[in-house]
């Protein structure tokens, strides 16, 4: 056998989590390359898009902490989540929408 193949895994930092396994978040996120958004459109479609953007990158941030049920992201664990990857609080309306996508992640 290698010798490689017998070096042992590191050990995941433990988190506060429910998950059953400890769950290692890979910090710091990297925001993915911005492009332009498509010119034209009522200010209502920016707003709603840039609002599901933030919801979907919330929502992946809290089931890589092990929130994998919609009881269990409070607005306040959302919000701390928010602050923890480095986005605005988000509001009532987007925490609503995380919440609706953890309940369709499953």
């Amino acid at each position: 056998m290698p010798a490689a193949a017998l070096k042992q895994k590191p050990l995941p930092i433990p988190t506060q989590s429910t998950a059953k396994r400890p769950v290692q978040l890979d910090l710091p996120y990297v925001p993915v390359e911005k492009r332009p958004l498509p010119p034209g459109r009522p200010r209502d479609w920016y707003v709603m898009h840039n609002r599901r953007l933030k919801a979907m990158r919330l929502t992946i941030a809290l089931l890589d902490l092990g929130v994998y049920m919609p009881n269990q992201a409070r607005n306040e664990k959302i919000r701390s989540t928010a602050q923890l990857i480095g986005v605005h609080p988000p509001s009532d309306t987007t925490c609503h929408m995380v919440r609706a996508l953890l309940r369709y992640s499953r």
